[in-house]
């Protein structure tokens, strides 16, 4: 447990003077401010006419100015944008040591390979939940700004277990990208791999292999394509987590039993 707590206290110590961490944070408020600008539109019908992209997209999302809509916003933001975030973060994390040529320096810790990776792993959690919390704060505090209506308890908490397993869903497809940031030894082939799957998201979408399709779950799941959220089943979650559990297995190993020098 100390040598975990040491490699955990290393890696933050390295986030300190980090500019990944501001940039996250920043490219992650973007889906709330989008939710502002749309809900400012639909708060102002003269902006509609002059702004027919953003009204347009608001009316196929079936955007209105109340808080159960926001929240449903906010929730497919992380579907899908927690995916391209998360998926960064986890590439950083587990890539950055090639790229600044430090990975002799972490290996010559007093801790075993599997203890500085599951550092990592922590940190990214903490890091990818701190951003899905702010993000929920700041939708929070623009909604009130707003004065958005039909604020419920009810609905507030439904949305916000929606929001929060939808955001589990999301983190739990770093371990891929981290497996091909140690695999390729740096960023570009992790997030290469990131971009395929945005890619084949578009064409996988429009089959019924969209259930089972691990990075289209967290934004089914959100309710950003309607009622398709009703037709996830057991196996869709089972392979979310497989893909999840035997990418982290592959990434111990790799770790632990390749020649990084």
């Amino acid at each position: 447990m100390k040598g975990l707590k040491r490699a955990f206290i290393a890696e933050l110590l390295k986030l300190k003077h980090s500019n990944a961490i501001w940039i996250s944070f920043a490219a992650f408020a973007l889906g709330p401010i989008m939710g502002c600008l749309m809900i400012i539109i639909l708060q102002n019908p003269i902006l509609t006419h002059k702004l027919g992209i953003i009204s347009s997209k608001a009316a196929i999302l079936t955007f209105s100015a109340d808080w159960n809509s926001y929240f449903s916003f906010l929730s497919q933001v992380v579907g899908f944008g927690g995916i391209i975030v998360f998926g960064f973060v986890a590439s950083y994390i587990f890539g950055r040591e090639y790229v600044d040529r430090t990975v002799r320096d972490l290996l010559s810790l007093p801790v075993s390979r599997a203890k500085i990776l599951n550092a990592k792993l922590f940190v990214y959690i903490i890091w990818c939940s701190s951003l899905a919390i702010s993000n929920l704060i700041l939708g929070i505090i623009i909604g009130k700004a707003l004065n958005l209506t039909n604020w419920e308890y009810k609905v507030f908490y439904e949305n916000i277990k929606i929001y929060f397993i939808t955001a589990l869903l999301a983190m739990a497809l770093g371990t891929p990208i981290s497996l091909f940031a140690l695999w390729s030894k740096g960023y570009l082939a992790a997030l290469g791999f990131l971009v395929l799957t945005l890619i084949l998201d578009q064409f996988i979408a429009i089959t019924n292999l969209r259930y089972y399709f691990p990075w289209l779950i967290p934004g089914l799941y959100s309710g950003a394509l309607g009622e398709f959220k009703s037709l996830l089943n057991i196996w869709s979650y089972l392979i979310l987590a497989f893909t999840c559990a035997v990418c982290y297995a592959l990434t111990i190993i790799w770790w632990e039993y390749t020649d990084h020098t």
